[in-house]
């Protein structure tokens, strides 16, 4: 092992300043990938492409993220913190200005790609920071700190494009956000340090070839499931080749010395357990941000921003509610929380399954707040008691396996919800209300109900956990 330590301790002026780096990194990063969505319509007209060839834009960034978040568990071994982290946001910069200046719809594309490479090394990069800077003791407010800009960037996202889509051009999303990338770029040149320790490992290319074919083959299958038929080449063989990828990949795994990806973290019950509940959550998670503004907007005529706005008051209890949660973990453990928060976010999703053309968007407002606050109960805190479960020498693994999971729940939740809402809105009973809106009605009441048996049986998952995590291995960190 070559230590990226050096021998004086990181004061707590440096710890802030790094965390203050990693959060604006996380923020922004995720921020972006849930712009797209409010903006499609007006992009699709300016470039006059169809629905298909829009969908792309989520696609192909989806695609990229996912290939190279769980690459990140070798780099981190390979390259020290200060020259990944620069060299992800400054991709993920160069990325954003394309996106911004492109007249042509493949440059739009090209830039988004850009923009995930860098994005798929931040996510995992942040959390092995976190976990190497601070004692167990102390990681639920750290980790409650990057939940802030985990949580919050994808729910005030499509809000935030809603606003700069009814007052700007299109391509100001992009011009907003890159002052920030490159803001970030430079604060974290002058205050990042380096942590953890290097194995510089051989690159298995054929893990590479695998871990590609196999993550790259399930998002893509996923995210088609929704606009094609789920027997076709672009959902069940991507499907099919990806699920047999992964399959190549661990056995592969288990037989080289230094595997791409070393899947004997899931070994360990907590990380197993905690992983498979965020899972379930996170579908759900990502399904709402979908489903919701298709009620606000399709079912009940509100304007873009208006639905934006009905969102924001979820979002802002996720945002305040996260550094909170992660003091809570430290004291009471995460069993506590994710019960608590299970039963939120079961009662309120079950109650979207019955609301109607009748129910008042107060009342939908508050059932999202209550809801918003079960997720901020339930998802960093799952997070944290998962890493905490596992050795310290496991982190970058386990940081790349979390963050995939992540990317494919949000890929296969998007896509069941939505395949639900269909059939359920083109089904015979839905067909005969004699109303396109009762039947729209039908398939968002069918979806939050599915959802909400999810939810059911993630809360009885909880139950299992244990508090009593194995303490990782002893390192101190140090500044170089």
């Amino acid at each position: 092992m070559e230590s990226q330590i050096e021998k004086e301790p990181m004061q707590l002026k440096q710890i802030i300043s790094i965390l203050g780096v990693i959060i604006m990194g996380t923020f922004v990063t995720i921020l972006n990938q849930t712009l797209m969505s409010t903006a499609l319509p007006s992009i699709m007209r300016e470039f006059s492409i169809t629905p298909n060839q829009g969908q792309w834009l989520t696609t192909a960034y989806m695609l990229i993220n996912g290939i190279m978040v769980p690459i990140t568990a070798y780099l981190v071994n390979r390259f020290t913190t200060r020259q990944l982290y620069l060299f992800a946001m400054s991709v993920f910069s160069i990325g954003t200005f394309v996106a911004a200046t492109s007249q042509v719809y493949s440059v739009l594309i090209m830039g988004r790609m850009i923009q995930a490479v860098g994005a798929g090394i931040v996510l995992p990069l942040q959390m092995i920071v976190v976990l190497y800077m601070f004692p167990i003791e102390k990681r639920g407010a750290a980790m409650g700190l990057i939940g802030l800009a985990m949580n919050f960037a994808p729910a005030i996202g499509p809000t935030f494009s809603g606003w700069v889509v009814q007052n700007y051009h299109w391509n100001m999303i992009f011009y907003f956000i890159l002052p920030f990338a490159i803001l970030d770029v430079i604060v974290a040149f002058f205050v990042l340090k380096n942590v953890g320790e290097l194995s510089r490992p051989r690159l298995d290319w054929l893990s590479v070839i695998y871990s590609t074919v196999g993550f790259g083959g399930l998002l893509f299958g996923f995210s088609n499931a929704s606009s094609n038929p789920f027997f076709s080449i672009n959902v069940a063989l991507a499907i099919a080749v990806g699920a047999a990828a992964i399959i190549l990949l661990v056995r592969r795994s288990n037989k080289i010395d230094s595997p791409l990806l070393d899947f004997k973290v899931f070994s360990y019950r907590g990380y197993r357990l905690n992983l498979m509940i965020s899972f379930v959550i996170t579908a759900g998670l990502y399904g709402a941000i979908i489903l919701l503004p298709i009620y606000f907007q399709t079912i009940r005529g509100l304007s873009p921003m208006q639905s934006g706005m009905v969102l924001l008051p979820g979002s802002i209890i996720i945002a305040v509610m996260s550094p909170v949660t992660g003091r809570l973990f430290d004291k009471y453990g995460g069993k506590k929380l994710a019960v608590i928060g299970l039963l939120l976010i079961t009662t309120t999703t079950l109650l979207f399954g019955f609301v109607d053309l009748k129910t008042t968007i107060k009342t939908l407002v508050i059932l999202q707040m209550f809801r918003s606050l079960g997720f901020s109960l339930t998802l960093m805190p799952l997070q944290t008691a998962a890493f905490n479960a596992v050795p310290l020498t496991m982190a970058p693994d386990a940081s790349a396996m979390f963050n995939t999971q992540r990317q494919l729940a949000g890929s296969m939740g998007t896509a069941l919800f939505v395949v639900v809402m269909t059939l359920a809105s083109n089904s015979n009973a839905a067909k005969a209300l004699h109303s396109t809106q009762l039947a729209d009605l039908a398939g968002f009441q069918a979806v939050f109900l599915l959802v909400g048996v999810f939810s059911f049986i993630a809360l009885i998952m909880t139950f299992f956990i244990r508090e009593n995590p194995i303490i990782p291995d002893n390192i101190t960190t140090h500044t170089k």
